[in-house]
């Protein structure tokens, strides 16, 4: 038998979009002959899954699961908005938070793997390329709870709080609207902070100011940035006439942590010129 290698496997599976361990059995199979393994897929699995795995799959949606002391939020993508309005579509994406939750897997890849058979499943029914892009789960002893903005459950969040839910619930709503980058000052990366106050500093001094004034500047615009990029120092959007921190202390809550996400974050789209393909089909 051929010596199959990770990247053989990794080459399979970005050609196919199919899971790790049939495109690791299907090389074994085929003696580690790549044509012939991808052959081999293609009969068992269905000729559509294969075909779609080099689309870009940068719509989709954003689901969750809360079970217990457990939640997940989930990121799951497909090619087009249409599909992502998709009663399947949707029902696969909310099996996979399920699954995070019930399973608890380490990495995206192992979570596909999970739920590769549905996936292959509805890839047939639509006939789009889809693919689990990211997840995390949280554990805690706190409570949970989440908020998937608008019917195209495009953007959402899960949060971890102390207190009553409807408040929550609402500091949840607030984030997927203000997008903080994490809950308190202590939390934001030193680098940033140093990398802000460098920029400042040159600003002050090149503003021809006093040492002293320059130095009250900066550490005011170093507050002005802490209170920007934390959950507890934005104005709360119900009410900008108070922090966040305020509204949950005046309602006995706190926010633990949250995971916010919104559905095609940094993936490159590819423009389709639906005209021309069309034009250059009439052709054929």
């Amino acid at each position: 038998m051929s010596n199959i290698t990770a990247k053989m496997v990794a080459d399979l599976r970005a050609a196919t979009g199919l899971g790790m361990m049939e495109c690791k059995k299907a090389l074994v199979e085929a003696e580690g002959n790549f044509e012939k393994a991808e052959e081999i897929l293609r009969i068992k699995s269905g000729a559509k899954a294969g075909k779609l795995a080099g689309r870009t799959a940068a719509e989709g949606v954003l689901a969750y699961a809360i079970e217990g002391n457990a939640g997940a939020l989930v990121e799951v993508n497909c090619e087009t908005d249409f599909v992502a309005k998709d009663a399947g579509f949707v029902e696969f994406a909310n099996f996979v938070a399920k699954t995070a939750v019930a399973k608890k897997p380490a990495t995206v890849e192992e979570l596909s793997e999970l739920v590769e058979e549905e996936r292959k499943a509805i890839i047939a029914k639509l006939g789009e390329n889809m693919s689990v892009r990211r997840f995390q789960v949280i554990e805690t002893g706190n409570s949970l709870t989440a908020y998937i903005h608008g019917a195209l459950a495009t953007e959402g969040v899960l949060v971890e709080f102390k207190g009553a839910e409807d408040v929550a619930r609402k500091v949840g709503m607030h984030i997927v609207a203000a997008k903080p980058q994490c809950v308190a000052e202590s939390e934001v990366d030193a680098e940033l902070v140093e990398k802000e106050r460098h920029i400042y500093t040159q600003q002050a001094i090149e503003s021809g100011k006093p040492a002293e004034i320059a130095a009250k500047m900066v550490e005011g615009r170093i507050k002005k940035f802490l209170a920007e990029i934390t959950l507890n120092g934005q104005a709360f959007v119900m009410n900008p006439d108070q922090t966040v921190a305020q509204f949950l202390k005046e309602n006995g809550a706190e926010v633990i942590s949250f995971v916010r996400y919104k559905v095609g974050d940094g993936i490159e789209k590819k423009e389709v010129d639906y005209a021309a393909e069309v034009a250059a089909a009439a052709k054929v």
